[in-house]
């Protein structure tokens, strides 16, 4: 249904839709990624890291008593997110309010409605062309009403700008499954705010289009040609911040 345009030959790419967004915001700071430059972890992000594991284990095993829910954080915490505790210097008694925090947010995720949830956590992969792979993991998948899917993000506090996320979402189902889904959403769970895109095959193939455009920064710049920057309100996490002069502008700009 959408195709791949073609791009130059280099060393194998992996595209994430993280990495994705990383490029829609500064392409600089998305070819870092590549290279294994990623912002230091923080808290916001920890909290939200583990509240998606308890939303999938909720969806996978059922509900979470109050009485085993401490106990099952840390569970969740000890099979995937021992590297994140070590990095944020997390201690025993620093992830009490950590538990109570992610606690209130599975409160309000046990109020909303999750009729017709046929999958969780479903990583999706697709080898775009040789030596490019495009990959993905969506929350969840739900039943669409005219026989289609739905594709969920579950998010931890405002639903912000995710039009891109999802974009790349629609387009990796399509690669992989050779149909579109039905539409796209994100929800958050902390507000009740939810964006829905229903994805056309122009918009699906666009962003395919600007996938390939990508790699090919991607790839030049391994060639020895700088990517472009551009700088925002994410220049303040960059790890590239200090040997970029945009970006140190316009983080003392906003300081």
């Amino acid at each position: 249904m959408i195709e791949f345009p073609d791009v130059p030959a280099g060393e194998p790419l992996s595209v994430s839709a993280s990495t994705y967004v990383a490029y829609r915001r500064c392409p600089e700071q998305a070819v870092g990624r590549l290279r294994g430059e990623y912002p230091e972890d923080s808290a916001v992000g920890f909290v939200g890291g583990l509240a998606h594991r308890v939303f999938a284990r909720h969806l996978q095993h059922g509900p979470i008593s109050k009485d085993d829910f401490a106990q099952a954080c840390r569970e969740e915490i000890g099979s995937s997110m021992n590297p994140k505790v070590g990095s944020l210097g997390l201690k025993p008694s620093t992830l009490q309010p950590i538990i109570a925090e992610v606690g209130d947010l599975y409160d309000r995720f046990q109020k909303v409605s999750l009729e017709g949830c046929r999958d969780v956590e479903v990583s999706l992969e697709f080898e775009a062309t040789e030596g490019v792979v495009v990959k993905g993991i969506v929350d969840a998948v739900f039943d669409g009403e005219d026989g289609g899917v739905v594709l969920r993000d579950w998010k931890t506090g405002q639903v912000g700008a995710v039009a891109d996320q999802l974009a790349f979402y629609g387009m990796l189902w399509t690669l992989v499954h050779g149909e579109p889904p039905e539409s796209l959403d994100a929800f958050s769970v902390k507000t009740g705010e939810t964006y829905v895109e229903r994805p056309t095959r122009s918009a699906l193939q666009a962003t395919v289009t600007d996938v390939a455009r990508f790699v090919t920064i991607a790839r030049q710049s391994f060639a020895g040609v700088p990517a472009d920057t551009t700088a925002g309100p994410w220049c303040r996490y960059c790890p590239l911040l200090p040997e970029c002069s945009e970006g140190r502008t316009a983080v003392a700009v906003n300081d």
